[in-house]
């Protein structure tokens, strides 16, 4: 069955609840939410999150599941500032409890930067978060996402992804998300090359490891490393690109959430709306 869903969001008094419900105005059967706004630290009590009601009209929909993405402050791989490395792993810690707690069973988290020390210094640094974060009995699968390799990002290769696995003191507890703009913006051909740039995915880290695909298209040109996501088919990687991953059945069990840039309203250029229904359903449609 396909899992087709978007980023929701999450706020207000209904919180989860809101975020369920606006995912199924969307045609939507699975979704992607913040716990709170991803540029700070402030966050509700789980008990604020109206996380049973939620739960249950995700059952009455047939929604068996959701993503929650870490939000961007979270640098593991700073090593030049050490309150920064020490905030990313004390708010890790938090971002897995609420996930659990939610009911989420994935938690997308951009490797992070290494802001001048070099991937190498980065990669050890994630590695030494994530062995102080993760245990035997981590109830959530942290997905490092496949980045864009823009600036100093750590995640642009598959083996720099491969690295942190390898270091990681309980690699059963990592998966990846792997988005298509990333990916095409970090210089893997998956418009003309698909079957190969998969291939290398699974013989470096394995197609079993992915937990999640981020859907979106790029405004950018292969290998240019500035991550700049494009609507549904409007980009460089192109609707046939996209729907080779949303066809392909070693996937058909795996999220894929849309992160696709607001539509300008028509009417008033100060006001844009966003695309997800329609995409979904167009989508739906191309998948027969």
């Amino acid at each position: 069955m396909l899992l087709i869903g978007s980023h929701v969001g999450m706020n207000g008094k209904e919180m989860l609840l809101g975020s369920v419900k606006e995912a199924i105005s969307y045609g939507a059967n699975t979704f992607m939410v913040y716990t709170g706004a991803p540029q700070n630290t402030r966050r509700k009590d789980t008990s604020e999150l109206n996380i049973p009601a939620a739960r249950e009209l995700m059952k009455e929909h047939g929604m068996a599941n959701f993503i929650v993405h870490a939000p961007y402050i979270i640098n593991l791989a700073n090593t030049v500032k050490p309150e920064t490395f020490e905030l990313a792993v004390e708010f890790l810690e938090k971002e897995i409890s609420r996930t659990a707690a939610m009911g989420a069973e994935v938690l997308v988290l951009h490797p992070g930067s290494h802001v001048g020390a070099g991937v190498e210094a980065g990669i050890a640094q994630i590695v030494h978060g994530l062995n102080e974060v993760l245990t035997a009995d981590t109830p959530v699968k942290i997905a490092l996402e496949t980045m864009a390799g823009k600036g100093s990002e750590i995640g642009r290769s598959f083996e720099e992804l491969r690295a942190i696995y390898d270091g990681c003191a309980h690699p059963d507890k990592l998966r990846v998300c792997m988005d298509t703009c990333h990916v095409n913006d970090a210089g893997y051909d998956i418009v003309h090359n698909y079957e190969d740039v998969m291939e290398q995915f699974d013989t470096i880290i394995g197609l079993d490891q992915i937990a999640a695909f981020h859907i979106n298209d790029s405004k950018n040109e292969l290998g240019a490393h500035k991550d700049r996501h494009e609507n549904f088919g409007k980009g460089y990687l192109g609707t046939d690109a996209l729907m080779q991953v949303i066809r392909d059945t070693r996937f058909e069990d795996i999220p894929k959430i849309l992160e696709t840039p607001y539509l300008k309203d028509a009417d008033d250029s100060k006001k844009s709306y966003p695309p997800y229904k329609e995409e979904i359903a167009a989508i739906r449609e191309l998948m027969g």
